[in-house]
């Protein structure tokens, strides 16, 4: 996974990746490590002839005519090799200036398209100057740290005037530049001083705004850290997957898997966040009448990406040196030299607390970011045949209505006919979006949505026809009998028996943690009935009367005070072989497809808790206080982790509308939703200080609805799959790390 998502850019990646593998070698590095950064890389003539300097320039300034995305891409493929040189101080001045009102366009982007210039930035300056004839500014002042200062040959500065903040581009003939001793070995840092120096106003750069420089550098400076990210991330796997101690490779242990696992977590947040602030700006750039709220809105993904980018490459560089161990902590090895890059990235954009009070103060301002799709105008044609249908749906009330969904297929729409309609991804975005339009809500089947397509897979035509209607209408009721006292996250050892007996089998044992099976007519069951072979062999998967004989249901009280979980005992429990799902002794495999389809709708929103972002500013609002600097970090925190879920949520469905396979994002999505809203609830309480001593019942106001939601959502990093269990899967699917070993191994 990288930054883009298409094809195309799935194939710049690879050229870009491969002309640094050519071209920027370990001994490079090490070059601009014994230079500090202070000249122009070997390779700088060849960056240029590849066209990666004008990615995101226009044509008719001698660009390839792209955007800014096109440009993020190849800065994160350039981080992953921490490569030295003035190229992002370039990209972003280049930006900086086509961002500007176009008088100095012809000028100088040209020459930073083709190498022939190269660029500089000054995020932070005390500069002032004043305004002459002919709108000439004259500056003075003192601008530092200017990455990239001293290789300059345009230096973007901000100048405080009379009229407010503008920024200009200098030649550095013009100025004095003095380098300073850098942390990152392998790109310079630099002063600039400027004495009286006269600005023509075509070098003025009218209509750019601080705020639009530093959304730029969040956006590229970001998409940079993603790359550092990378590194860190696939060296930090590739070496814990071969370094061996106490007679395993070390990424066995879970302390490291987990550690390297959370690392993936942190580097997908990055990307998905620095690509969706590329969008945002790309929108706002291409509306000639760009309101107000447009310009929110990018402000506000990018302030996102300038917390999130920053953060997860310090966080990785800092996990990687930690699982190199020794060696890692050597000056010889490449570890540091990333993690020197990615603390002067965090320094040069500025702290992330100052980025997240912005977030928060857009976000209390009610600025917010949709993720909408871009779909085809190929979809247009389809969209119009099922909103028709839709309308037709939507005339229909009550049960009629349901079962008119269930029969058009519109309740699954994924699966084969009759039970769904085959649709294809960009068919199911459209039929979602086209009931949410007509306001007509699907039926709730709750448990019943993870065991329609295992019946669909594996079932009988006589269990799915008398199955699968009343279920995808919402009249059916399940529960799901797999946990057992001994079998939670580890199902394989459940010791649930099922006796073969005349016409059928005989189930005894006890299952637990069973939702809903108090008010459950049916339960889907996985029991033992073979011990040989290995743990995940002879487990048989069995469809339970729960108003039959021998069925003993007892509610569990949560913490909560409420009843949804239940022990449920099966005591000679008869089941006939025309409930039996699959063959016998497959179960593992069919109880595997239904966990799948669990996760999936487990990770999809608050879990009925109430506890979304939204919630969380509504109950911010109603304060009627200033919020503490220490409250805002918290919510910031927050409402950046929701944005990353639905930005990876978006991606995710992008992936799969290419047929693409979902990839880390979706994994990491799964993941992070199940804690998103313990943390939603957390910050919630918090607010409340000592109201949030009342009982939590949902009567009793905010602070009886946020403590219920506090104790309820403890349930979401266990059911489904705990957050330990998912760490697991996430370190040994996506890095390769080796699995657990088998117990007595």
């Amino acid at each position: 996974m990288a930054i883009g998502l298409s094809e195309e850019h799935e194939a710049l990646r690879e050229s870009v990746t491969g002309w640094a593998q050519r071209n920027i070698s370990p001994e490079t590095v090490r070059d601009a490590v014994a230079a500090e950064g202070g000249k122009r890389p070997a390779f700088w003539a060849s960056l240029a002839d590849q066209g990666l300097l004008g990615l995101h320039l226009p044509e008719e300034h001698g660009g390839s005519g792209y955007g800014l995305l096109e440009a993020a891409v190849a800065v994160e493929a350039l981080g992953e090799r921490v490569a030295p040189g003035p190229y992002l101080p370039t990209v972003l001045a280049s930006a900086a200036i086509l961002a500007s009102d176009g008088k100095a366009h012809a000028e100088l982007l040209p020459g930073l398209a083709d190498g022939t210039l190269t660029g500089a930035v000054a995020l932070t300056a005390a500069v002032t100057g004043a305004r002459g004839q002919d709108g000439e500014l004259t500056i003075g002042g003192v601008a530092e740290p200017v990455l990239g200062g001293a290789l300059a040959d345009v230096l973007v500065l901000p100048v405080s005037t009379d009229e407010g903040r503008e920024w200009v581009a200098v030649d550095a003939s013009a100025v004095t530049v003095t380098p300073l001793r850098p942390l990152d070995l392998t790109r310079g840092v630099a002063r600039v001083e400027l004495d009286a120096v006269a600005v023509p106003a075509g070098r003025v750069l009218g209509g750019l705004g601080e705020a639009d420089v530093r959304h730029l550098a969040a956006i590229l400076l970001g998409a940079e850290a993603a790359g550092i990210a990378s590194w860190c991330v696939s060296a930090a796997s590739e070496y814990a997957r071969v370094r061996v101690q106490f007679g395993r490779p070390i990424g066995q242990f879970q302390g490291v898997k987990h550690k390297a696992a959370l690392m993936l977590v942190a580097l997908e947040q990055a990307r998905a966040t620095v690509w969706d602030a590329t969008r945002a700006a790309a929108w706002r750039a291409r509306a000639a009448d760009a309101t107000g709220e447009a310009g929110d809105e990018s402000a506000y993904a990018a302030a996102i990406a300038g917390v999130v980018a920053p953060d997860a490459a310090v966080r990785c560089a800092k996990d990687a040196i930690q699982i190199f161990g020794g060696v890692g902590y050597t000056y010889d090895h490449d570890a540091h030299l990333y993690y020197r890059r990615a603390l002067s990235l965090r320094a040069l954009l500025g702290p992330s607390a100052e980025w997240a009070d912005s977030v928060v103060s857009l976000a209390l301002n009610g600025v917010s970011r949709e993720m909408e799709l871009d779909l085809p105008e190929s979809a247009a044609e389809l969209r119009e045949r099922i909103r028709a249908e839709v309308a037709e749906l939507a005339k229909l009330e009550g049960r009629e209505q349901k079962r008119a969904l269930a029969a058009a297929g519109y309740v699954m729409p994924h699966l084969p006919s009759p039970w769904g309609r085959d649709a294809r991804p960009l068919e199911q975005v459209l039929i979602l979006q086209e009931l949410r339009a007509a306001r007509v809500r699907p039926p709730q089947m709750i448990i019943g949505a993870w065991v329609v397509p295992s019946i669909v897979a594996y079932g009988t035509p006589e269990q799915q026809e008398r199955f699968l209607p009343p279920t995808l209408s919402g009249e059916l009721l399940w529960c799901q009998l797999f946990s057992e006292p001994g079998a939670g996250s580890d199902l394989a050892s459940l010791q649930m028996r099922a006796e073969r007996v005349e016409g059928g089998w005989r189930l005894n044992g006890q299952k637990v943690w069973t939702s809903l099976a108090h008010v459950a007519e049916w339960g889907i069951c996985v029991a033992r009935t073979s011990s040989t072979g290995s743990k995940h062999e002879g487990i048989t998967y069995f469809l339970v009367d729960m108003k039959g004989e021998g069925v003993t249901v007892r509610p569990l009280t949560e913490m909560t005070g409420e009843s949804l979980f239940n022990e449920v005992f099966l005591d000679d429990v008869f089941v006939p072989d025309e409930l039996v799902v699959g063959e016998v002794g497959q179960g593992w495999q069919i109880a595997r497809n239904t966990l799948s389809n669990e996760r999936v709708s487990l990770s999809s929103g608050s879990g009925g808790t109430g506890s979304s972002v939204p919630d969380l500013l509504g109950l911010a609002d109603r304060l009627g206080r200033e919020l503490t600097a220490a409250e805002r970090q918290d919510l910031a925190r927050v409402v950046c982790e929701g944005h990353s879920i639905n930005a990876l949520g978006l991606r995710v469905t992008l992936r799969q509308l290419t047929g693409a396979d979902p990839g880390a994002d979706g994994s990491v999505r799964k993941l992070l939703s199940t804690s998103h809203a313990q943390h939603v609830a957390e910050c919630a309480v918090t607010l409340l200080g000592a109201a949030a001593v009342v009982a939590a019942d949902a009567k009793l106001g905010d602070a009886g609805h946020w403590n219920r939601a506090a104790l309820a959502t403890r349930a979401m990093t266990i059911y489904g799959g705990t957050t330990e269990v998912q760490l697991n899967i996430i370190g040994e699917r996506m890095l390769g790390l080796p699995r657990d070993p088998e117990p007595g191994r």
